[in-house]
Formats: C-alpha cells, sequence, structure tokens
C-alpha cells in the first residue's frame, strides 16, 4: 500500500514539474511575442509615418512680383528613431488665386487695342490666371521630447532640400475656345515656368498620441529656391528669359501622421 502511495506521489510531482515547464515556456513565449508591441507612454518608439499635409503661404522675394499668397497640399513617408530622429521624404502641390502681373506684362501684343483678348471663336473671352507648382523634399529633423503626454511628443526642428517650380497656368470659361496664340504648344510661351534647386527649414510642435488615434504637427515653414527659366523663349519680351531668381516661401503648415507601430495591449491573458 505504501508503495502505490509513494508511486502516486512520485508521478504527480513528476506532471506537477511538467506543468510548471509549460507554464515557464508559455510566459517567455508571451513576453517574447509582446516584444513586438510598443508603449508610447514609457518608451520612445521608432516607427513608418505616413503624413497628409497642408500650408497655407506668403511669397517672398521674386516670388511676390508675380504671386500672391497659395494654398498648399501634400504628403510625405517619414521614419522616426528610437531616439526621436526624423527622416523622410514629402511632395506638394502649390496652388495659388492671386497672380500679380498685369495681363499686359504678360501676354502684351496678343490683347486687342481694348486690352482684351479675341478667342478662337471670334469673341471677348473670359479668362483667369492661377499660380501652380511643386516641391519635392528630402527631410531630416529631431524631435526634443518633453515628459508629457509622452517620450514621442514635443518641438522637432526640420531641414530640407530638394527641387520647386512654378507657373501662370490661364483658364478661359467653358464656353470659349482659346485664341490662336494660346492653343497647343504656344502657350507654354507665356507661363513664365522656372525651376531649381530648393531648401527649407521647419519649426513646430509634434504630438503623437499615446493610444495612436491622434497624430499630428503644427509648425512655421520657410522655403527658399533658386530658379531659372524652364522655356526657351517668351513670346511677350520677344526673346529667351536669362534671369535666375529667387523664390520664397513662408507659411503655417498642419500635418496629420499616421504611424505603423503595433500599440500594446492594455493586459495579457493567459490560458
Amino acid at each position: 500500500m505504501k508503495s502505490r502511495i509513494l508511486l502516486i506521489i512520485m508521478i504527480l510531482a513528476s506532471f506537477g514539474a511538467k506543468t510548471q515547464e509549460d507554464l515557464s515556456r508559455l510566459n517567455t513565449y508571451g513576453a517574447s511575442k509582446n516584444n513586438s508591441y510598443r508603449d508610447m507612454k514609457k518608451e520612445c518608439v521608432p516607427t513608418w509615418m505616413f503624413q497628409v499635409t497642408y500650408a497655407w503661404q506668403r511669397p517672398g522675394a521674386d516670388t511676390k512680383t508675380l504671386y500672391g499668397d497659395n494654398n498648399n497640399v501634400g504628403g510625405g513617408v517619414f521614419f522616426k528613431s528610437a531616439k526621436n530622429w526624423i527622416f523622410g521624404f514629402s511632395g506638394n502641390y502649390i496652388s495659388g488665386n492671386n497672380v500679380n502681373i498685369s495681363r499686359e506684362e504678360l501676354f502684351g501684343e496678343i490683347l486687342d487695342v481694348n486690352g482684351e483678348i479675341i478667342t478662337g471663336d471670334g469673341i471677348y473671352g473670359s479668362y483667369a490666371l492661377f499660380e501652380r507648382g511643386v516641391n519635392f523634399q528630402l527631410k531630416a529633423g529631431k524631435v526634443f521630447a518633453f515628459k508629457k503626454p509622452n517620450p514621442n511628443s514635443g518641438v522637432f526642428v526640420q531641414g530640407g532640400l530638394g527641387y520647386l517650380q512654378n507657373r501662370i497656368r490661364t483658364e478661359f470659361g467653358s464656353y470659349a475656345s482659346p485664341p490662336q496664340a494660346l492653343s497647343d504648344d504656344y502657350r507654354y510661351g507665356y507661363d513664365r515656368r522656372r525651376g531649381g534647386f530648393a531648401y527649407s527649414a521647419e519649426v513646430g510642435y509634434l504630438f503623437m498620441s499615446s493610444s495612436r488615434v491622434l497624430n499630428f504637427s503644427l509648425s512655421l515653414e520657410f522655403v527658399q529656391a533658386h530658379t531659372k527659366p524652364l522655356r526657351d523663349w517668351d513670346f511677350n519680351q520677344m526673346q529667351a528669359d536669362t534671369g535666375r531668381y529667387t523664390d520664397r516661401y513662408l507659411g503655417v503648415r498642419v500635418a496629420i501622421y499616421i504611424p505603423t507601430y503595433k500599440r500594446a495591449p492594455a493586459d495579457y491573458y493567459y490560458y
């Protein structure tokens, strides 16, 4: 009888040891698995971020001779490191409704004695002038985090290098066809397109939500480009434009970010 009891005790002890070993492995596996989840409240999290952005900009230097204020929309892809360094690429589309140059300075000889443009239909045509452009930048910067709300939010500074281009777009009313002088490739002789090397500086505040729900930045941005004409001939001046220009923009930018890190769950359960 005693031998049977001893055998049962040995079996139960062996089973208990096995069970304890399995639980230990489970806990180790769970901890290892949960390392792929990050807690924004406690650590500086490295993550890729997709950006959607809008800016309102005022022109300066040679830009204000042609254009007024503009709206700037775009997006980008950025990586924030575990030490809060930021690297990325952004592309933005420039769209303005204010063109400062007069119609005489722009169209000159194709205006009639009344200063109007006669369309291809033989009537006076209504038209509007707009600013259009693009700005591409490779960017790098640094976030200086505060204790609150988490180690991923704070003041940031950022610089960029890239390419900027702008031009004048002429749009006629839908009922009118463009005059011959502004149709097909001829219109390129009047759009004042220019482009060149650009650089930027930005300072603002980056907020990264601890729950990953809302992530945004608000900043002041300075952009300057050293541009040259991209058309071989200016039809109004009846010669090639060989000038060199400084295109400058100063604005306020807001951006929304979509991070890709995995948020840590509030609790863990083992069965």
